[in-house]
């Protein structure tokens, strides 16, 4: 089952990072920290990929989050045109809602805001689930405009 809109078919990474983090607040800070610090050693812009990554990370630690199993950030540079940023977590029974379902939370709310700031920041994002027992919340930012 994938839950997405107009996801862009690209070819393979001409740049790759990868890295597995606690499922915890902690986890959460270092996958911005480390995907700020990789974009700038690409030679690319970090906001508003590092607000997209934190909110992602942040929702796999607190919605995604089994355990003693770790999540894992992925972020890619597809031709020089393309930013792709993935968070895998291992809760793939627990989807948040597709893009364009996302509802402003209730006033008072102290979350549920997230999707939300991934929407507005990227330039698409949708789910992925599987295999078995992961779930993949991707978003992916036009590098040429």
């Amino acid at each position: 089952m994938t839950q997405e809109i107009a996801r862009t078919e690209h070819s393979a990474p001409t740049r790759q990072f990868t890295v597995l983090l606690s499922p915890t607040r902690r986890g959460a800070r270092l996958a911005r920290l480390l995907a700020t610090a990789q974009l700038g050693d690409w030679g690319l812009a970090t906001e508003p990929a590092a607000n997209i990554v934190a909110e992602l990370a942040a929702n796999a630690a607190v919605h995604g989050r089994v355990p003693g199993r770790d999540f894992r950030l992925g972020i890619a540079v597809h031709g020089g045109a393309l930013l792709r940023i993935e968070v895998t977590d291992t809760l793939g029974d627990r989807l948040p809602p597709a893009p364009g379902a996302v509802e402003m939370p209730g006033e008072g709310a102290e979350s549920g805001r997230g999707l939300l700031i991934v929407g507005a920041l990227a330039d698409r994002w949708g789910v992925e689930v599987g295999p078995a027992p992961r779930k993949s919340v991707w978003a992916e930012l036009d590098l040429v405009r």
